[in-house]
């Protein structure tokens, strides 16, 4: 009778990293084989947050960021006239509360843009555990790296750009990131609506309304609702392209 050979065990971790299709993206991809148990030891997985349910508020105390596994996280800030300005938008695979790290408070407010599944990092056992794990740290420098750039390139493009470079920009970037997901980068569903676009472009939501409307009447694109299919990426990319001819310029004058 064939003796049977015992399975060795996977932590709950490992296991849900393994067959998450995120694992090329998150956070723990950072972290060599042997170390999974440490971060295992700080991770709350799946949390379950209802469309328009905070998951932090701006200025709060700063308790852990997250890793979005499923749906779609809008942050905003409260601004002195008391309106709220978007700031970004997270997709699975990214990262929330980064730009509040080494920090008392949250710097915005985060809200589920839909039923959306987060992975919570308590801030203060990251930290830990970044010194303790330097492939680990080196990863957070990165990814607060991209913060940064992202912060410039979104200033830049409300600084002095037209409502179709800005609205070129957001599709463009949106297809890149569904790309990262092994998802198509031409046809997907905008995780926002509209007047969130608006707001995050600085727009008014009828000015969106006619972009769109444009695009599609030069074969652009096709647009039913928060559906939409890429159908001229370069025309869009020429669009974009005027934005970076335009800044050079302005940087050697």
């Amino acid at each position: 009778m064939a003796k049977a050979i015992p399975l060795r065990s996977v932590s709950p971790l490992k296991a849900s990293c393994n067959q998450c299709s995120l694992s090329n993206l998150c956070l723990p991809l950072a972290v060599e084989e042997n170390d999974l148990d440490s971060l295992e030891n700080i991770v709350q997985q799946g949390k379950i947050y209802n469309r328009g349910e905070h998951v932090f508020d701006q200025s709060s105390p700063i308790r852990s960021c997250f890793a979005v596994k499923s749906g779609s996280i809008k942050t905003s800030i409260i601004t002195e006239s008391g309106e709220e300005q978007v700031t970004g938008f997270f997709m699975p695979g990214e990262l929330v509360g980064l730009d509040s790290l080494g920090s008392d408070q949250y710097a915005c407010t985060a809200k589920a843009l839909e039923r959306t599944s987060l992975c919570e990092f308590p801030m203060d056992k990251l930290e830990e555990l970044t010194i303790k794990l330097p492939e680990l740290q080196h990863h957070m420098y990165q990814l607060m790296s991209k913060e940064i750039q992202s912060s410039h390139q979104l200033a830049m493009l409300l600084s002095k750009n037209t409502a179709e470079e800005r609205i070129a920009a957001l599709l463009l970037s949106l297809s890149s990131r569904f790309r990262r997901r092994r998802m198509s980068g031409t046809t997907f569903t905008l995780p926002m609506p509209r007047n969130d676009i608006a707001n995050f472009l600085g727009l008014a939501v009828e000015t969106v309304s006619r972009v769109f409307t444009r695009f599609q009447s030069q074969g652009i694109l096709r647009a039913k609702g928060r559906e939409v299919e890429l159908l001229d990426v370069e025309a869009l990319q020429t669009v974009t392209h005027e934005v970076s001819k335009q800044a050079c310029r302005s940087s050697q004058s």
